[in-house]
C-alpha cells in the first residue's frame, strides 16, 4: 500500500488557489492514501468568529470536500484533509475523508488548542476508523497527538493506519508520534504545513513542517524538512499493524487491564 502527505504552505482565505496548488501536486501522486494538513485549504490564524462563519463548509457538500472527491475518483485514492466545517450555527476544526467512490466520514476535532476554543466547537463524533479496502485508517487532527487516549481509542477500534493532519508549532510531535506508534502497533501519516502567519496584530505563528510516516515498530520511514514544501509517498504493509505480539508471553492489547487504569 501507499500512503503519503503533501506538506505546503497554503495562502490565508485563498481557498480556491490552495485548492489548485493541492489539485496539481496530487495529479502527479501514485498513492491509495494521501494526507493533507489541518485546515489545509483556508490557513490557520483566524482573526474573527465572522471570518470563520465566511469561509467555513459544509461537509460532506461544500466545495473543498467535493473538489477532494474528484481528485479521489481521478486519481482512485483515499484522501484525508483538515477544513473549518459549518453545521448550522456552529463550526468545527474537522477532516474529511473521501475515496474513488465519494465522500467516506468526518471527524471533528476533539481536543482544540489556543485560540481555536474562541472559534470553534469541541468535536462530538468520537474517534472513527473507517475500512478503505487496503486497510482500516483512523483520523486524529493535530493537538489531539498530546493525549494518548487518542491513538489508543484508535486503535482498540482497529486502524491500522492513522491519519493526522496537522498545523503544528510545538516542537515535540514529530518525535511523539514514534511513541504512539510504538505503543499501539499502528502506522502513522502526519501531514503538517510549513510557513507562519501573523494576522489582525497577533503574535507570528510558525509552523514546523517535519511531516512523516512512522511504521509500527516506531521507525520514521519518512521525515520532511523544517521549510520545504514536501510530497513524500512510501510503501507499507498494513499487515504489520495487525499483530500487537510483542514476543510469546505478551500481547500489547490483550494484556492491557483498564479496570486498573485511573479513567
Amino acid at each position: 500500500m501507499r500512503v503519503g502527505y503533501f506538506q505546503f504552505d497554503p495562502v490565508f482565505g485563498e481557498v480556491a488557489t490552495n485548492l489548485d496548488v493541492v489539485t496539481a501536486r496530487l495529479e502527479q501522486a501514485e498513492a491509495d492514501l494521501m494526507v493533507l494538513p489541518e485546515l489545509f485549504a483556508t490557513g490557520y490564524q483566524f482573526v474573527s468568529q465572522d471570518e470563520v462563519l465566511r469561509l467555513a463548509e459544509a461537509v460532506p457538500d461544500g466545495p473543498t470536500t467535493s473538489r477532494l472527491a474528484e481528485i479521489a475518483a481521478r486519481r482512485g485514492m483515499t484522501i484525508v484533509a483538515g477544513l473549518p466545517e459549518r453545521a448550522g450555527t456552529r463550526c468545527f476544526n474537522s477532516a474529511v475523508v473521501v475515496g474513488p467512490k465519494g465522500f467516506i466520514g468526518c471527524y471533528r476535532k476533539t481536543h482544540l488548542f489556543f485560540e481555536e476554543t474562541l472559534f470553534f466547537s469541541p468535536g462530538d463524533t468520537g474517534f472513527q476508523v473507517w475500512d478503505i479496502g487496503l486497510a482500516k485508517i483512523g483520523v486524529m487532527i493535530c493537538f489531539d497527538w498530546y493525549y494518548p487516549e487518542a491513538a489508543r481509542t484508535l486503535a482498540l477500534l482497529g486502524a491500522e493506519i492513522i491519519a493526522h493532519p496537522s498545523n503544528l508549532v510545538l516542537p515535540n510531535c514529530p518525535d511523539s508520534m514514534v511513541t504512539r506508534c510504538l505503543e499501539n502497533r499502528v502506522f502513522s501519516v502526519t501531514a503538517n504545513r510549513i510557513g507562519s502567519e501573523a494576522r489582525g496584530g497577533k503574535d507570528r505563528l510558525t509552523f514546523i513542517g517535519l511531516s512523516e510516516v512512522v511504521s509500527p515498530r516506531g521507525r520514521i520511514l519518512h521525515r520532511a524538512p523544517r521549510e520545504t514544501e514536501d510530497l513524500t509517498i512510501v510503501e507499507i504493509d498494513p499487515g504489520e499493524a495487525r499483530d500487537k505480539a510483542l514476543n510469546t508471553y505478551n500481547d500489547l492489547l490483550r494484556d492491557r487491564r483498564p479496570a486498573l487504569y485511573d479513567a
